[in-house]
């Protein structure tokens, strides 16, 4: 293996343990507002979304931190990490910008279409993550970007079914506009980041030099018999 590809190896373990220690760091603050929201008896859900209402434009900033519940918070923390990583990780250029639009996309929908009520919580940026990273590795076809595809596909698949109003106490809308987000950036960010570089070893050389190698012919006495 080439010293080029040592260092890309290099590269993307460091990229890796950044994209962990980002989602954790996010995940422990949600934890600490919370937490700190319990202990204080102080209730933060009226600074979620509130569609249509000038007061609730505020809710984009503040809703994907707040959650209601422990099981709501605890069913949000893991796709942060596992979703996060594989989009920082994954696509490092357009990861940041990526977030953002996310984050405010996503909370801008809803503020627009969704029902009367105060609306909280990460989801709708876990689902347009999920929904990310697995369209743009269908679009890039690059062996990275199609294990990453799969695996985000594989373990929250069934996100998918929350675009759909099957619970009247969940936002739906939240994660409607967060997959419809997640398919948009897809396509807007699917070449800017650089595809992987197929890893090249010094074997290949060999196997080359031999196949150019001509073989002697087995009967050279016969080199111009023709048949």
């Amino acid at each position: 293996m080439t010293s080029h590809h040592s260092s890309q190896e290099v590269s993307d373990s460091s990229r890796f343990r950044t994209a962990v220690i980002l989602t954790f760091t996010v995940v422990g603050i949600l934890w600490l507002v919370y937490l700190g929201a319990l202990v204080f008896d102080f209730s933060i859900t009226q600074y979620g979304i509130y569609p249509r209402r000038i007061s609730g434009l505020s809710g984009i900033a503040f809703a994907p931190i707040i959650h209601g519940s422990i099981a709501h918070l605890v069913s949000n923390s893991l796709p942060i990490i596992i979703l996060g990583t594989a989009l920082i990780y994954g696509y490092p250029r357009s990861a940041g910008l990526v977030l953002v639009c996310l984050y405010a996309g996503s909370g801008l929908g809803v503020w627009l279409i969704a029902r009367d009520a105060y609306h909280i919580g990460a989801s709708g940026v876990t689902t347009g993550m999920l929904f990310f990273v697995f369209i743009i590795g269908l679009l890039r076809r690059d062996p990275r970007a199609i294990v990453l595809s799969m695996l985000v596909f594989f373990l929250y698949g069934s996100m998918v079914w929350g675009v759909f109003p099957t619970d009247r106490n969940v936002s739906f809308e939240s994660h409607l506009c967060g997959a419809v987000m997640g398919v948009i950036l897809a396509f807007v960010f699917r070449n800017t980041d650089p595809k992987l570089q197929k890893k090249h070893y010094s074997w290949e050389d060999e196997t080359a030099e031999d196949s150019e190698t001509p073989e002697p012919d087995p009967n050279p006495d016969n080199s111009r018999r023709y048949h």
